[in-house]
């Protein structure tokens, strides 16, 4: 039996695809700008924190205030010592200096027979609370030996800075040519090119942990 022809429908012609509207597409970008902006406002105090952490470290802050407090010092001064001498990254240096404050041996006997430490070990220098309890009472020593000569505060910080890292003998000897010449000595009479720099370093970076770090050091209750 014949099958009837089946008839064709023709389909009917695509139209053009619909626009996207072109407010959609604004809002769409504002929401992301604000999105980023958002993020950035909550990321920034992390990176600035971050870092300050890595140009200008700071730890042990709790020994430091201790230890400051204990030994007539401002904080601050004790964290830039620190910071010149190892960046907070403990170590022992080729001529033998300990730790955080690169306290030598024979000088870290000479403190432990003036304060009466008879139990104290070379070793003892790796642990941070003792070193920088040896630091910070060193410091306090060269403070009083060249206050005790007249000096100003500036010249006497200026002075015992200089007999830390070039040596107690030497800045007597500085001194003691500035003297002759009638002269105040200051940090452009330090000879040695590194113990200049030092000192400067450490006056530098002083400022910058007051600044940085006043609620950490204790200026800011």
């Amino acid at each position: 039996m014949a099958t009837r022809p089946r008839t064709r429908v023709a389909s009917r012609p695509a139209g053009p695809a619909p626009r996207s509207r072109p407010g959609g597409r604004r809002r769409s970008l504002l929401l992301v700008l604000v999105l980023c902006g958002l993020l950035a406002w909550l990321i920034a105090p992390l990176f600035e924190k971050a870092i300050q952490e890595l140009t200008l470290p700071l730890q042990y802050q709790s020994i430091i205030r201790q230890q400051a407090a204990a030994k007539g010092l401002d904080p601050a001064l004790i964290a830039a010592v620190i910071y010149a001498e190892t960046r907070f990254d403990a170590r022992t240096s080729p001529t033998g200096a300990e730790g955080l404050m690169q306290i030598e041996p024979a000088t870290a006997e000479f403190l432990a027979h003036r304060s009466g430490g008879t139990t104290f070990t070379v070793s003892d220098l790796a642990t941070p609370a003792v070193n920088i309890a040896y630091g910070s009472y060193y410091l306090r020593y060269l403070f009083d030996e060249f206050s005790a000569s007249g000096q100003s505060a500036t010249t006497t910080e200026v002075l015992a800075l200089a007999a830390y890292n070039g040596g107690e003998t030497n800045v007597q000897h500085w001194l003691a040519a500035a003297r002759a010449g009638g002269q105040t000595f200051t940090v452009d009479d330090i000879p040695f090119p590194q113990t200049r720099a030092y000192v400067e370093k450490v006056l530098q970076a002083q400022q910058q942990y007051r600044q940085k770090y006043a609620r950490e050091l204790g200026y800011q209750t």
